[in-house]
């Protein structure tokens, strides 16, 4: 079971009630909520905002891809996904993408969380430029946390 979407900021933002309706079953004994949100500092810079961009189809294509191979490569068949990411201008604090899962077992869940972020940040053409306290921006270069296997 798998939602996925990319949000216009300027029409609407992310709800995690909508996420937690999506992935709610008694047949899961386990949910994770992962939030990524505008943090307020990043290279020593003075960060005012985030916009974000993307080719949107190919970016549900990427999702989707991720959620597929997740059976195969994690072994976890029974599972519900929600992924949405913004598209547009976000303010500080406020949520660039969630992604909740859940799963029958509390360690499926985690590990089936952080797979799903740590290859949307490889994989999926997502673009985000800093704004900061003097007005520059900058377009940041992808940087997934680490190349270790999940």
């Amino acid at each position: 079971m798998l939602h996925t979407k990319i949000i216009d900021t300027e029409k609407a933002k992310i709800q995690i009630s909508n996420a937690e309706k999506f992935i709610a079953s008694s047949k899961f004994g386990a949910s994770i909520f992962f939030t990524g949100t505008v943090r307020d500092f990043n290279e020593n810079k003075k960060v005012t905002g985030m916009t974000y961009d993307s080719h949107d189809a190919m970016v549900i294509k990427s999702f989707k891809e991720i959620y597929e191979e997740t059976e195969q490569k994690l072994n976890i068949k029974d599972k519900a996904v929600y992924i949405e990411h913004v598209k547009g201008y976000v303010k500080l604090g406020e949520m660039s993408i969630i992604i909740a899962v859940a799963c029958k077992h509390r360690d499926q869940a985690y590990v089936l969380s952080r797979y799903i972020i740590e290859e949307i940040k490889k994989r999926s053409p997502i673009w985000k430029k800093e704004h900061y306290e003097n007005e520059d921006s900058k377009w940041l270069k992808g940087n997934p946390i680490n190349n270790e296997k999940i």
